[in-house]
């Protein structure tokens, strides 16, 4: 079964009630697979079914993504592909700074091998099933990498990979890469998971890359109950490696397939979906919908266009900021989407000047915070004592001595005999590391440390052995005795994943509270499972790229130019050209009652202006479904002219700013509060400002003229105030 659904149309729903179905209809829970491609999206379904079906058969399903669905599968059958159980998953920060490492110990030249680079060519060579041996045989590849100076490439990826099998590590293709093998090479392993998944669901079809595509068809050739959701009009991911063949070729791999069209929206505007079906209708490789709703028309679609991007910025604060105080929205509601993350300096500037709260989505991840890793560090020791990032990591972290030069030689012996840097610190006569007494006599202590940490691993559940390697390793003090605003903050994050490990501790079932299991998920997340929910009420800064699936009622899509959007690196094909396309109709179809649009006659790029044409995309779009009065993409503009803003009110295209106007002219006495009320400004109190409105005072400090009241407003957030200039009124 293919259900191909439009945006908004409820597809999470639709496999949410199959597998409620399934499960109501006798089949065994066990026997039902559920592919997603984040942790969130899976646990929302689980919970929604556990709710329909009213007991706790959810709990018994095979459901969560790709990585982490196979990597559970892995574990069971590790024998087989010669790992442990416990193997390690390198994530893209651990990959990368093992083969900067290589590089480094290859004396090669890093401005020619970036590790970034030659992460990703790794990457695209896994996918396309190409090995080092298969790469050593290719005079094609080994002649593109001739010609980009990069002839140890073959080299660096051999390496790569050995170190990764004696690390016990695999990185995310990894898990991809060796699930298939497993099918592949061993027969009676296909046929236990054959039978076990007797009904495979996957969302988002679209976003599947060649090796999933092939586990998915290995594991359903047996039963082929399959059903697929997803939509060919979404599918934005090829650098990632999706490919869009998958969904458009099920019906050649499942001849006697039905499919189900989900065409209604229950989403956006009428203005808003017919906009989005008057773009995508230029793509020749589709499969042919309707998509139609019966909500209400809605404003039309408004196009700005601007004369750079700073002023691009401005006008999108300067609306969203009208919008909130006339329609007395939240800051929430505001989503502003960018083809590339360096178009979001111009806009956050703006949303500052206008003390406009706001998030970068998809930035630097919970989990990715230094002093976060420094901890998880010491957790994958404890679970995989061969694990060369973590150990290298944490091996004089808190300092302990053991220097630049020991470490080097600890990894020279353990390359040279081919076994971990652990085996060698363990036996260190055995591989004869020469260092002085006093380095052999720390790197003793060093393993006694982790040894008692591995002999607490089964007695201990995650919290409990996690507090335990906080405080004995010396990273709690470390962090609790650095007083900075820096250092209270790391301290912060430390106590918050404890407390996420005891709240998972405290959750899980009697058996599974144990730290590899909390690491395992942990390892999996994304970033969009990784969004804090105290950063809930501000405007969203994000690519288009990572709004997809998300919605939002007021949404802003910026830069649409040639060359930007679509984008100078796919404009060579017409596949190129149709994703991007596919791209502006997923930035469209997020908005739910207004949506804005606007391009820069000219963006600094490089150190300087760079003249700008509209985006053909723009000319694309049905004119009768957008703002007739604001879109003339051929006016040639005056430069002193002053440009309308988004928003259709009375406002004066250039109002005078209210802190100007309350500073004209007022002497300092005036400004000043009286002795008596500053007196009265205490922690906890109430007050009123006169431009962030109502608030909280929670924190006093200085004296007399310096006096500043740090106070938390409603919908603007934590501001520091010199209270004799701050006029604030307290309230009762």
């Amino acid at each position: 079964m293919m259900v191909i659904a439009g945006p908004g149309s409820g597809k999470t729903r639709v496999l949410t009630y199959r597998i409620a179905h399934l499960i109501k209809s006798g089949t065994d829970s066990f026997n039902i697979l559920a592919l997603t491609f984040t942790n969130k999206a899976a646990k929302e379904m689980r919970n929604r079914i556990e709710s329909i079906v009213e007991n706790h058969e959810a709990r018994n399903l095979w459901m969560g993504t790709f990585h982490a669905v196979f990597s559970k599968i892995l574990r069971i059958e590790a024998e087989k592909i010669n790992y442990t159980s416990n193997f390690t998953i390198y994530d893209t920060a651990d990959a990368k700074s093992l083969i900067k490492s290589i590089i480094k110990e290859m004396g090669l030249d890093k401005d020619l091998y970036k590790p970034a680079v030659i992460q990703n060519r790794i990457s695209s060579l896994k996918n396309s099933f190409i090995s080092p041996k298969d790469y050593g045989n290719s005079p094609e590849l080994l002649q593109t990498d001739k010609i980009a100076r990069r002839d140890a490439f073959g080299s660096i990826y051999q390496k790569y990979n050995k170190r990764c099998v004696k690390s016990g590590a695999m990185d995310f293709d990894d898990l991809l890469l060796n699930t298939y093998h497993l099918l592949n090479e061993f027969p009676d392993v296909l046929y236990k998971y054959q039978n076990k998944f007797k009904y495979i669901l996957v969302d988002e079809y679209q976003d599947t890359n060649h090796v999933q595509y092939l586990i998915i068809k290995k594991l359903a050739a047996l039963n082929e109950n399959i059903c697929v959701v997803g939509d060919d009009a979404q599918s934005i991911y090829s650098f990632r490696g999706a490919n869009i063949q998958n969904i458009l070729n099920f019906k050649v791999d499942y001849p006697d397939f039905k499919t189900f069209k989900l065409e209604q929206n229950y989403r956006s505007t009428s203005n808003i979906v017919n906009l989005a079906n008057s773009l995508i209708t230029h793509n020749k490789k589709q499969i042919e919908k309707e998509v139609w709703t019966k909500n209400n028309e809605g404003e039309k679609t408004i196009v700005c266009k601007t004369l750079n991007d700073n002023e691009e910025g401005r006008i999108v604060a300067n609306t969203i900021y009208q919008l909130y105080i006339k329609e007395k929205t939240n800051w929430q509601d505001y989503a502003v989407l960018y083809r590339t993350n360096a178009q979001s300096r111009a806009l956050e500037e703006a949303l500052r000047k206008k003390n406009i709260p706001y998030k970068i989505y998809g930035g630097l991840s919970f989990y990715a915070r230094k002093e976060v890793k420094d901890v998880l560090a010491y957790f994958r020791i404890c679970i995989n004592p061969k694990d060369e990032e973590a150990l290298k990591r944490i091996i004089n972290y808190p300092t302990r001595g053991i220097g630049a030069t020991t470490l080097q030689k600890l990894i020279i012996a353990a390359n040279n005999n081919e076994v971990s840097i652990w085996e060698v610190i363990e036996s260190l006569e055995k591989y004869e590391v020469k260092i002085n007494k006093g380095s052999t006599e720390k790197l003793n202590q060093f393993a006694t440390l982790i040894n008692s940490y591995i002999v607490q691993k089964d007695k201990l559940d995650a919290y409990a052995l996690a507090e335990q390697i906080a405080k004995n390793s010396g990273v709690f003090h470390d962090l609790y005795s650095d007083k900075t605003a820096e250092g209270v903050s790391r301290f912060e994050n430390l106590q918050e994943l404890l407390n996420g490990i005891k709240d998972f501790s405290e959750k899980a079932v009697a058996g599974e509270n144990k730290l590899e299991l909390f690491m395992q998920d942990i390892a999996l997340l994304t970033n969009a499972d990784n969004e804090k929910d105290d950063d809930y009420n501000k405007v969203t800064l994000m690519t288009i790229h990572a709004a997809k699936g998300l919605e939002f009622p007021y949404v802003f899509v910026v830069g649409l130019e040639e060359n930007l959007f679509p984008s100078m690196m796919t404009m060579d094909s017409r596949d190129g050209l149709e994703e991007e396309r596919r791209l502006f109709y997923v930035a469209i179809t997020r908005a739910e009652k207004r949506l804005f649009l606007s391009y820069a006659l000219s963006r600094f790029k490089w150190g300087q202006y760079t003249d700008c044409n509209p985006s053909r995309f723009l000319e694309e779009l049905n004119k009768k479904f957008i703002e007739e009065s604001v879109i003339k993409l051929n006016e040639k503009v005056a430069e002193k002219k002053p440009y309308k803003i988004f928003a259709k009110t009375k406002t004066p295209t250039k109002p005078k700013p209210r802190i100007t106007k309350n500073l004209k002219k007022v002497s300092a006495t005036k400004q000043n509060v009286n002795a008596s009320n500053l007196q009265n400004l205490q922690v906890g109190v109430n007050v009123k400002h006169s431009r962030f409105g109502k608030g909280k005072i929670l924190k006093i400090e200085g004296s007399d003229a310096n006096k500043k009241a740090t106070v938390f407003f409603e919908g603007v957030g934590q501001k520091m105030l010199l209270l004799k200039f701050a006029r604030l009124e307290i309230l009762s």
